[in-house]
């Protein structure tokens, strides 16, 4: 069984847009010759792909699995080409890594500092997104690796447990609510707030669980880092919602408070992921164990009580 890259291509373009006319639009092909390579592919394969309809088409379900294998195959395509070019310019890999706010503010840059020192023919290649989206992008092969919260991520991703990320409630030492041990997120939702700019992983998460109390969450200023955000609550600004260890590393130079907050979705656990460790490029797979040992530490460090 042989398959066309363009076909494939066309294939992922036709499934996204749900639409034969747009997919052959996006892959610059005419209607006639896009659709005649869809009929080819499934007469190959001997299965129905899509359902053509008025209002354009729908994957079958050998439609869906073609889907989650095409977008493999044509990451791994990416990637083959991204390394070979790579040779050219002296560089040797590269790793594709998808964290959440926490994990590129607070954990990854002097780990992975380190461990592009080590490693000086490796580059990574890092994008900030949502857990949520992090776990897709891992599940559908558009990236090598993740770095996400745990409850975020569906059984059929691999995971190694990387540190604590509680989410807590930075106030100003002055605050009434600086003397709490913790506190509903309910209970703040109507306050001022200082946060992360929206297109923060962060900001998406802390807004949506603000909807699903049904509020709106109004921000008095939105800053690209933790520390110019608690600069901001220490000057009364208004409150803010940021990972534990930010918050305390904050707390030991501004005139804040932290609070825990007491719903759920607060608690969370960062965790390495990957659809298969064992599959993964020899890169990565050297990133994943330095993370590790760096995840080791991290509990080591986190174990010890505090002053």
């Amino acid at each position: 069984m042989r398959f066309d890259l363009v076909d494939l291509q066309l294939f992922v373009a036709v499934a996204e847009t749900r639409s034969i006319t747009a997919g052959a639009a996006r892959m610059h092909l005419a209607l006639a010759s896009a659709s005649e390579r869809i009929k080819r592919l499934e007469v190959a394969l001997g299965v129905a792909l899509l359902k053509r309809g008025r209002r354009g088409v729908e994957l079958t379900s050998a439609g869906e699995s073609l889907l989650d294998h095409a977008r493999i195959v044509l990451h791994n395509v990416d990637a083959l080409r991204g390394d070979l070019a790579a040779f050219a310019s002296g560089a040797r890999a590269s790793v594709h890594l998808l964290a959440n706010t926490s994990g590129i503010s607070e954990y990854l840059p002097k780990a992975l500092a380190a461990f592009l020192a080590e490693h000086p023919r490796i580059s990574i290649d890092v994008e900030e997104r949502e857990s949520g989206e992090i776990a897709r992008a891992i599940a559908s092969g558009a990236a090598d690796l993740g770095l996400a919260a745990e409850h975020a991520l569906p059984e059929g991703i691999e995971r190694i447990p990387f540190s604590e990320d509680r989410l807590v409630l930075v106030v100003p030492r002055q605050d009434e609510l600086a003397g709490r041990r913790q506190v509903d997120f309910r209970e703040v939702v109507s306050r001022d707030f200082v946060g992360l700019v929206t297109s923060s992983a962060l900001h998406a998460h802390v807004s949506g669980h603000a909807a699903k109390l049904g509020a709106r969450l109004r921000f008095r200023a939105r800053l690209n880092n933790f520390d110019a955000i608690g600069q901001m609550v220490a000057a009364g600004i208004g409150v803010a919602v940021m990972p534990e260890v930010a918050g305390r590393r904050c707390a030991r130079s501004m005139k804040i408070a932290v609070v825990r907050i007491r719903d759920s979705w607060a608690d969370r656990r960062l965790a390495i992921c990957a659809r298969s460790f064992k599959a993964l490029a020899r890169p990565a797979q050297q990133l994943v164990e330095h993370l590790r040992k760096g995840a080791r530490q991290l509990t080591s460090t986190s174990a010890r009580p505090r002053p």
